[in-house]
């Protein structure tokens, strides 16, 4: 296949995705889920149900506008690879910021703007059951990137720095997306994540590490509440 004719299909294959995302978000903004079939909404769009499901798994990942198959994997691939050399058992110095800009990628994949944000919200305001769908898919892809990052990094499963790794970025990338999608004044996500990964560098450098046979926290005792004997 020549390579204007693999282009062509890419952008034909982008365009019915956004078609399909847009008119399942606004159905769903209108009626909820249950108020259109797959059917109705593939014969708004002018294409096969077969097609539908090429595309999406289900009515509720085509609102969420998670498709069927992505290039995840090449991705993914590709942040393994990044891992400088690193001695057995370290993690390597540069793997929150390599998992920033794989955080960075999937964001500019997803094509989100002010507008199909505002679609989504709509529906998910109108059909509660599709937040529960999001935080079950958010649990999942967390846990996807633990294993992710165990395996770059050469660490077991459930090694706590990979857990650490996967909940810092994933919630220095969440804060990031209000600013990028700001109505006034939108700022590029990478750079809203850089400085905020920048600030927690900054923070966990100035820390001491805890001792394991630290105190515990406790408040100090008001003299004044002891009883006099």
């Amino acid at each position: 296949m020549t390579e204007s004719a693999l282009s062509s299909r890419e952008r034909r294959r982008t365009e019915i995705t956004r078609t399909l995302v847009s008119l399942a978000r606004r159905a769903t903004a209108a009626g909820g889920l249950s108020s259109f079939t797959v059917d109705q909404l593939c014969d708004e769009a002018g294409v096969s149900r077969r097609t539908f499901f090429n595309y999406f798994a289900s009515k509720e990942d085509a609102v969420l506008g998670i498709p069927l198959h992505s290039d995840r994997d090449e991705t993914d691939d590709f942040f393994v690879a990044m891992r400088p050399r690193t001695p057995e058992g370290q993690v390597s110095p540069t793997l929150l910021t390599d998992y920033a800009a794989l955080s960075v990628a999937r964001w500019a994949a997803l094509e989100f703007d002010r507008s199909s944000v505002e679609e989504l919200m709509a529906a998910a305001e109108r059909e509660p059951r599709l937040v529960a769908h999001m935080l079950d898919r958010h649990r999942a892809e967390e846990a996807r990137d633990v294993l992710l990052v165990a395996r770059r990094e050469g660490l077991s499963d459930d090694d706590p720095r990979a857990v650490a790794a996967v909940a810092i970025v994933g919630h220095l990338a969440r804060l990031a997306v209000p600013a990028s999608l700001d109505p006034v004044a939108p700022r590029p996500f990478a750079d809203v994540l850089a400085e905020h990964l920048a600030a927690a560098h900054t923070l966990f450098a100035s820390q001491t590490p805890p001792s394991p046979d630290a105190a515990a926290f406790a408040p100090p005792t008001d003299p004044t509440s002891e009883s006099t004997p």
